[in-house]
């Protein structure tokens, strides 16, 4: 079960922001126990990317042995 603070991963991309599948956000809300969830995405300096509304296909938790990968953000 996703919860508040957990890390998840993008399943898929998300051209509007420059999101691609495998980046990392940051559960901020859950809506009717699961039913969405607000994620926040940000740079490697903390600035916002992008606050979206998903759903649970849209995300999945982060794996405990996962290691980040850093890519150049490109906004369209």
């Amino acid at each position: 079960m996703i919860k508040e603070l957990d890390t998840i991963v993008l399943s898929h991309d998300v051209e509007a922001y420059g999101l691609k599948q495998g980046d990392i956000g940051a559960v901020v809300h859950v809506y009717k126990g699961g039913a969405a969830y607000e994620v926040e995405f940000v740079t490697g300096e903390g600035e916002t990317v992008a606050v979206l509304t998903l759903a649970a296909q849209d995300i999945r938790l982060m794996n405990e042995y996962e290691i980040l990968h850093v890519r150049e953000l490109v906004t369209v």
